[in-house]
């Protein structure tokens, strides 16, 4: 029968292998060859998700690392080249930015008010925004999130898991670049004439 080599008397659920083998052998046989197959087909599916989990940061000849200033630059370039995006930063990032500008030679920060977290192959990304003002918040968002995701996972290959965006204010038109609006000053009116 071609089972000599291995040991029949082991029992499994009770049952030993030469009485399973006695009563069904054909059945057995396609058990075993089912259950080699599966296992194969096992082995390679996970050989194939750990190829594509690796990605292209990770081959047989080494392993790229992404610094987090470089996704930082990527995400801060990529929402500014959304409509609706005035700045980025909360006020205090935004006011040493406006000053670091006028110091001459000094470029502009391109990850201000951006912050990563970078993994071996995923990231996430936090920005600080001020939208223009007429601007829908939650399309502009929608907007932002997906052209970061696009530019840092084709520029860098990692998987951008999430995009958090905090709307710290909303500029106008009338408001100038480096001063807050002013508030508007309503006149008291002036006190009436005493009648002695």
């Amino acid at each position: 029968m071609g089972y000599a080599a291995c040991d029949l008397d082991h029992r499994i659920f009770g049952v030993t292998i030469s009485e399973v083998v006695a009563t069904k052998p054909m059945s057995v046989e396609l058990s075993l060859e089912r259950h080699t197959m599966s296992e194969q087909q096992k082995q390679a599916k996970n050989n194939e998700v750990a190829s594509k989990n690796d990605g292209p940061l990770v081959t047989e000849k080494g392993k790229t690392s992404i610094a987090g200033v470089v996704v930082a630059k990527v995400a801060g370039i990529a929402t500014r080249e959304v409509s609706g995006v005035y700045d980025l930063g909360g006020g205090t990032a935004r006011a040493l930015g406006s000053l670091r500008e006028r110091i001459p030679g000094s470029k502009t920060n391109l990850s201000q008010g951006v912050a990563v977290e970078v993994g071996e192959r995923q990231a996430a990304v936090d920005l600080e925004i001020v939208a223009d003002y007429g601007v829908a918040i939650a399309d502009l968002a929608a907007g932002i999130r997906r052209n970061v995701i696009d530019s840092v996972e084709r520029m860098t290959g990692l998987e951008v898991v999430e995009v958090n965006i905090t709307v710290h204010d909303v500029h106008l038109e009338t408001e100038k670049d480096d001063e807050p609006a002013k508030e508007e000053q309503v006149e008291e009116p002036a006190p009436a004439p005493r009648v002695e």
